[in-house]
This record gives structure tokens, C-alpha cells and sequence, in this order.
């Protein structure tokens, strides 16, 4: 198993920053704002041929504040399920009661803990550490995260005490990616909480709870997963500049990287406009989906009648995508949904050989053949897979730039019921083939000459 490295600190000491550059992406926001980060960040990152797990936390807040103080119990949880710590204080800042009281807890943790100075880019290294030997946790390390200056030696410092890695698992580039989607306050994290069997994610009555994008690996029945809950989108109009944008555009980039969306409504308001728009991103991103009604729970049978009504006339569009009614708060229809993001992932990553496709494509021809163009009839000759996550079938044939709307549904639900594809979106590309005599001149041959000479002369005889 690959060791686990925890990020903890107040806020604003540049948590994220370190965890973006260990990791090597941009997975964690980052601002000049005490508290941007509120839920345990995953993410993997690699010195030489040593592996590990890194998690960014939320800034310890010892105040009496309700959110502020759920934020620090979960970064003190994630501290204690570490094989390492990273307590990360503020150079520039100098040393606070605030870095002493969090110093105490973590040293009842029993876990190692490697003290990182940041911020240490413009000062002598033994000015920037001087003050923080008194927290009696160890040498401190002078480190820049902002300029990855000293991250190599920290992290080489922190894998020495801990076991190697084992082998890499294959299943693990290949596990499921679930990203929950949908509006602020429909349930997306206490769903993601329910789907993992713990309070993983900060839960509360107040729509912008979830900034980030957060990504969470887990085991289902031996079974790799890996579940990301994100901030809810508002319309565009509501949505405010700064930290809200950026949550947008983490949500956005979470639904490129995911194999299939949870699209989380609530049953109480029913298919809004915004809920349409973000099915839309889904789509136009190709992504696989499930869409889970939430909030189910309580609701009168006429209500949910008019309720399953709604939803089918306003996402007739994603006619390919299941649909569950559920309570992610109490539990009841959340584990039928992995059985259809095991059938939709399967389905976005099928790899059917272009004899397979052929053959589809030439049964589909003889039950219904495609319409006649300008008094001739459109060529399809043969298929073949161009892409996967969303599958792609590549058509290749004569005038498909005049292949109408109507003919490509037809084959789309062709290939969709022979293929047995379910919960993901099918995409079909075609090409017209290239008339090998186009830009080719005609040459003949002598004699072919002189019997076209013979028989022009016999022409004007004749004439």
C-alpha cells in the first residue's frame, strides 16, 4: 500500500500550494484567502521511484464557529488515519499560539510529524526555523512552496521513516471515476458520505458548503473506486466572482476527468433550467451518467407521481442515462446506483472489433436503408471503433455529409441495443472515402492512341 502523507496547519499557511506541488497538478485551490479549503483533498504524487498519497486539509480553526470547527475535526482525522504529517506554519507570519495549541494535538497523535516553515523563499534558513524549535517537533524544515524550493528534501526526509510501497496496482489506472454534480444544496455531499459509509465530507443547511473539487478513493465489495464531490453550479447571473468562479471551474474540469457524473436533483424542486444546463455540460463533455432524484424521502404518492412525470418529459434528451429516486440522508435506493455506474463505465469503455461493427452497420443497412440524395443513395460500406469514454463509431462511406437527422438516430439506437450500451452517451463520426481517380490524369498507352485515332477518323467518315 502506498504510505499516506497528511497536510495540516492553520489557514492560510499555504496547505494547497504544497499539496499542488506535490501531487504536481492544481487539484487544490489556492487564493489569498484564510479558509478556501474546507474538505480532505486526495492526490498521488511520486519522488523517484518512491510513491505516495497526499491530503490536503482544511485550516485548523480553534474558534467556537460550527463550520470552522467541523473543519477541524476533519483535518484532525485525517491526521490520525496518516502514516505522516506535514505541519505546515508560515515563515513570514512567525510563531503563533494558534501553531502551539496545534503543535500539542499532534503530538498525542503518535504519528511522525515533520514540522515545514513556508514561506522561506527571501529569508536565511536559520533566521526562518529559529523560533519553531521550540514546538519540540523535530528539525524544522525550511521550505517554499510557492517556488518548490526544498519540497525534493522534505519529502525525501518524511519516505525514509516510512515502508515502501508494493507493487502498483493495474486496477488502479483503470478504477471508476465518480464525479457528483449538481446544484448548491441538494445533497451531493451527504450522498458521497452515504456512498463511502462515513462522514467524510462536511455536511450543513447553508447552499456553498463544498468549495473544492474533492476527490475520494475508496473499496466497494473489493472494488476500486474513486468518488469526487464537488461545489455546486449556480445560474451564471447568481454565480459571484473570486472563490465561487474558480469552485465553477473546478467542477467543470472534475467532469473531464471523470468516467461517470452523478446528476443529484432535488425531488422538492424538480428539473430546474440550471439542472438541464449541467446535464448539458455533461453531455458535451461525453461523459457517462446517472441521474439520482434526491430527497425522495416524505414525499406524498401524488407528489412523487407528479414528480416521476416531470422528470421524464424535462430529460427525454438523456433517454440513455438510468434514473434512481433516492434519500441520500437516510440510504434508501443509494446502493442500486453502482450497479449503473459499473454498467455505464462499462459501457463508455467497450472495445468491439470493426468485423463486430461491420456486421451491425450491414444488418441495419438491409432493415432500412438510408434515404436517396440527389436521385443517389447514400453508401455506407463499413465501422469501426474510433474512441472510447464516450464510445465512438467511425462510419465510413459515400455522401455522409448528407446523412440526415433522422437516419443517424436510427443507427445510433442500432448500435446502442446490438452493443448492449447503457448509461453513456454514443457518438457516431463519418467520413466520406476519397475517389482514388479524382486528381489522377488518364494514360494510355500507344496503341490505345492509334485505336482512338482509327476511330475518330471512321466518326467523321461516317458523318
Amino acid at each position: 500500500m502506498k504510505p499516506v502523507v497528511a497536510i495540516v496547519g492553520r489557514p492560510n499557511v499555504g496547505k494547497s500550494t504544497l499539496f499542488n506541488q506535490l501531487t504536481r497538478t492544481r487539484d487544490a485551490l489556492v487564493a489569498d484567502v484564510p479558509g478556501l479549503t474546507r474538505d480532505r483533498q486526495f492526490g498521488h504524487g511520486q519522488i523517484g521511484d518512491r510513491p505516495y498519497w497526499v491530503v490536503d486539509t482544511g485550516g485548523i480553526n480553534l474558534d467556537e464557529e460550527v463550520l470552522s470547527r467541523r473543519v477541524t475535526e476533519n483535518a484532525l482525522r485525517a491526521a490520525r488515519e496518516a502514516d505522516a504529517i506535514l505541519f505546515v506554519v508560515d515563515a513570514r507570519s512567525g510563531l503563533t499560539p494558534q501553531d502551539e495549541e496545534i503543535a500539542g494535538g499532534l503530538r498525542r497523535l503518535e504519528r511522525p510529524v515533520h514540522l515545514v516553515v513556508n514561506k522561506a523563499e527571501a529569508l536565511n534558513d536559520d533566521v526562518a526555523v529559529s523560533e519553531f524549535h521550540t514546538l519540540g517537533l523535530g528539525e524544522p524544515i525550511p521550505v517554499s512552496s510557492a517556488h518548490a524550493f526544498g519540497l525534493h528534501e522534505l519529502m525525501s526526509r518524511v519516505l525514509t521513516s516510512l515502508p515502501a510501497a508494493g507493487e502498483p496496482e493495474s486496477e488502479q489506472e483503470r478504477q471508476p471515476r465518480i464525479a457528483v454534480l449538481g446544484r448548491p444544496n441538494v445533497g451531493k455531499s451527504t450522498l458521497v458520505n452515504r456512498m463511502l459509509g462515513e462522514e467524510r465530507m462536511l455536511t450543513c443547511d447553508m447552499p456553498g458548503t463544498t468549495r473544492d473539487a474533492v476527490a475520494v478513493p475508496f473499496l466497494r465489495d473489493g472494488k476500486p473506486y474513486t468518488l469526487i464531490d464537488t461545489a455546486g453550479v449556480r445560474r451564471r447571473a447568481r454565480v459571484e466572482r473570486g472563490i465561487e468562479r474558480f469552485s465553477v471551474i473546478k467542477t467543470l474540469q472534475a467532469i473531464e476527468e471523470a468516467n461517470v457524473v452523478i446528476v443529484v436533483i432535488d425531488a422538492r424542486e424538480g428539473v430546474t433550467d440550471q439542472d438541464a444546463s449541467l446535464i448539458g455540460e455533461v453531455l458535451k463533455a461525453g461523459r457517462a451518467m446517472v441521474v439520482a432524484v434526491n430527497k425522495w424521502d416524505g414525499m406524498a404518492e401524488e407528489q412523487r407521481d407528479r414528480v416521476r412525470a416531470g422528470v421524464d418529459r424535462r430529460l427525454d434528451f438523456v433517454g440513455f442515462a438510468r434514473i434512481h429516486f433516492i434519500s441520500a440522508l437516510h440510504g434508501s435506493g443509494v446502493g442500486n446506483l453502482f450497479e449503473s455506474i459499473d454498467r455505464a463505465y462499462a459501457s463508455a469503455f467497450i472495445n468491439p472489433p470493426t468485423s463486430q461493427l461491420t456486421q451491425i452497420l450491414e444488418y441495419l443497412l438491409e432493415t432500412h436503408q438510408p434515404p436517396l440524395i440527389g436521385g443517389r443513395r447514400i453508401k455506407l460500406r463499413y465501422a469501426h471503433l474510433g474512441g472510447q469514454n464516450p464510445p465512438c463509431i467511425v462510419i465510413h462511406g459515400n455522401q455522409t455529409d448528407a446523412v440526415p437527422g433522422s437516419y443517424k438516430r436510427y443507427l445510433d439506437k442500432g448500435f446502442r441495443e446490438a452493443l448492449a450500451v447503457e448509461g453513456t452517451p454514443l457518438r457516431l463520426e463519418f467520413r466520406t472515402g476519397e475517389n482514388p481517380y479524382k486528381n489522377r490524369r488518364t494514360q494510355i498507352t500507344p496503341r490505345q492512341a492509334a485505336k482512338r485515332r482509327r476511330l475518330m477518323r471512321h466518326v467523321k467518315k461516317r458523318t
